[in-house]
């Protein structure tokens, strides 16, 4: 009998950072944890990075990694994230399926953190090989559309009856994610189960666009001003004017 992909091997990445804007923010710590099969032992690699700037109460309050601890304990940013990059390549061309808790924000972030430290992207570090990416939330919002509710990592996990020991640790969170991925598809086999990770990974592109086109459209008639960045599993580079970056691109504000 063949295996099921969500019974095999899978890979799970995220970070802890000093905020929540990609464009600006930096990487604290991450994690990539390799799982062989449900119930085999994680295997972990662990950064801590010094991110170069302070990190700021709000954060230090959700990780309770500080500035004293990064500086004694972290490496150079430089160092970290061309590690994390090596990392996740070695994924892409083994074909393992890396799970990425709403894949936008941690990509992109490092993405953003190769460009400043490294003055390289993501997509160059990872050369030919591309990442099959598999984003719980978005696969939660696809099946289970409808349900009430915040749709955090701890909210997901506790719907879904996976352990989350530890949470806004990288490594607690990535392997969390990972099962998280694991129930869902075996929940429902049909809609996900049944589906290959890199068939996953084209749909969850239209359904993340979707989800996000319906969250834009709750915004506009409520009268919030937040803008929804529609594409998935990593934002492009942005004009200070909102218009994505592009050869044929230009304005005052990208002068």
């Amino acid at each position: 009998m063949q295996q099921q992909w969500f019974t095999g091997p899978l890979a799970s990445f995220d970070t802890e950072t000093t905020g929540v804007d990609v464009e600006t923010d930096r990487i604290v710590s991450a994690a990539l944890v390799v799982q062989l099969a449900p119930g085999a032992v994680p295997q972990a690699a662990t950064w801590l990075a010094d991110p170069g700037v302070p990190i700021p109460d709000g954060a230090r309050a959700v990780h309770g990694i500080t500035d004293e601890r990064v500086r004694a304990e972290g490496r150079p940013a430089r160092t970290v994230v061309a590690e994390i990059a090596r990392a996740l390549a070695e994924q892409a061309r083994a074909g393992t399926p890396v799970v990425v808790m709403n894949a936008p924000y941690d990509l992109t972030l490092l993405d953003r953190e190769l460009r400043r430290h490294r003055g390289i992207t993501l997509a160059d570090c990872l050369g030919p090989a591309e990442l099959v990416i598999l984003d719980p939330r978005v696969l939660d919002k696809h099946v289970d559309r409808y349900r009430k509710g915040r749709r955090t990592l701890t909210d997901l996990c506790a719907h879904y009856g996976v352990e989350l020991a530890g949470a806004h640790d990288a490594a607690a969170d990535a392997t969390a994610a990972m099962g998280l991925v694991r129930a869902l598809a075996a929940r429902y086999p049909g809609a996900l189960g049944a589906l290959g990770p890199a068939d996953l990974h084209l749909r969850q592109r239209v359904w993340h666009a979707a989800q996000a086109r319906g969250l834009q459209n709750w915004f506009d008639r409520s009268g919030t001003p937040e803008r929804v960045d529609l594409s998935w599993p990593l934002r492009p580079l942005r004009c200070a004017c909102g218009r994505r970056l592009s050869p044929e691109h230009s304005c005052e504000a990208a002068a």
